[in-house]
């Protein structure tokens, strides 16, 4: 039995190097942004949706990603016919992704927005990256066109961390020491693999 852990966290937090964490224990990872990514990249498969859709935010490299942040951010409606068009893409790549590691005992799954789109329902367990409030804001506010009310915009968007945390199976720290942080990556690898061990000699 494979067993499909979600790993989530909101921007700032550092589920990219988690994720990388998870990579070098040995656990496929799917990464839902850098799908996303190629999908909007040079000769993405979704670029010429996206112009269609908002047109003047694409060119021969991809998605300009500032100029489309700037028509869907303050745009609900927007975001959500940008979000139509993006999700269903990511879904198949997911499943294509499930299929090519069926046999492995543990796979990760990396979406942003497990909880707030819906992605929750379809994984075995949750990990949540997690940090402090203001070493999140000085992570994101020290990145390039960042200032505090895109990343008060931002947060309104995604579950708040304190609920993200609650709803976990296994939260991850990343406030405090990289050792730390690799130790729960580790333990959670051993405890959902042995869990797969076990679910497969009860089958």
């Amino acid at each position: 039995m494979t067993i499909v852990l979600g790993l989530t966290g909101s921007i700032g937090m550092g589920k990219s190097t988690v994720a990388k964490m998870f990579v070098r224990a040995g656990v496929p990872v799917f990464d839902a942004d850098a799908e996303v990514r190629r999908l909007q990249g040079p000769a993405g498969k979704l670029l010429a949706a996206i112009e269609a859709l908002f047109p003047g935010t694409t060119d021969a490299d991809g998605v300009d990603r500032a100029r489309l942040g700037q028509a869907v951010l303050h745009d609900k409606a927007a975001l959500h016919r940008l979000e139509r068009l993006i999700h269903p893409a990511v879904e198949r790549a997911r499943r294509a992704f499930l299929r090519r590691h069926r046999g492995r005992r543990l796979v990760v799954v990396d979406i942003p927005l497990l909880f707030e789109k819906g992605g929750w329902r379809r994984v075995d367990a949750i990990a949540v990256v997690s940090a402090a409030p203001w070493q999140q804001a000085k992570r994101v506010l020290a990145r390039p066109g960042m200032d505090p009310a895109k990343l008060a915009r931002i947060r309104a968007l995604q579950t708040p961390d304190p609920e993200k945390r609650a709803r976990a199976d296994f939260v991850i720290p990343t406030g405090s020491t990289i050792l730390r942080t690799r130790a729960k990556v580790a333990g959670i690898v051993a405890c959902l693999s042995a869990r797969a061990v076990r679910y497969s000699a009860d089958a």
